[in-house]
């Protein structure tokens, strides 16, 4: 397998996926690399941030894939899984991210095992852990 960025990449799904993209590119410094959308309807949507990538669609999207994903206001704002992003300055990304209206869950602080990170939601309520620390380099 030949791969230049990551084998595992996370999955969203937004009520308003063209403003989330948009959000997350200007609060999260993601970078958009490909969408497929109709009208304001996101098929597939591909985001970059460094070697990483998610992939976003409309939450009104039908298909066999949606029936299986709920967004987090239905379930009282929980999470099973979040995404974590490795950034080189965990204290600008916090500042940028806050600036753009971001939910701060937990502040931003150095961690046990290294680094410094931060817990937010972003506005449709999907939990961001942004950090420092880079398992590959420890």
């Amino acid at each position: 397998m030949t791969t230049s960025g990551s084998t595992i990449i996370p999955c969203l799904r937004y009520r308003d996926a063209l403003a989330a993209i948009d959000w997350l590119c200007r609060a999260f410094g993601f970078e958009k690399q490909a969408v497929y959308a109709d009208g304001d309807v996101v098929h597939h949507a591909q985001l970059v941030h460094g070697a990483g990538m998610i992939m976003l669609g409309s939450a009104q999207n039908a298909g066999e894939w949606g029936r299986h994903i709920v967004q987090p206001d239905q379930i009282g704002g929980r999470e099973t899984q979040s995404c974590c992003v490795v950034v080189a300055d965990a204290d600008a990304h916090y500042a940028t991210a806050k600036a753009a209206g971001a939910e701060i869950l937990i502040g931003i602080a150095g961690q046990d095992y290294g680094g410094r990170g931060y817990l937010c939601r972003d506005p449709e309520g999907h939990l961001w852990w942004f950090g420092s620390y880079d398992p590959w380099q420890a």
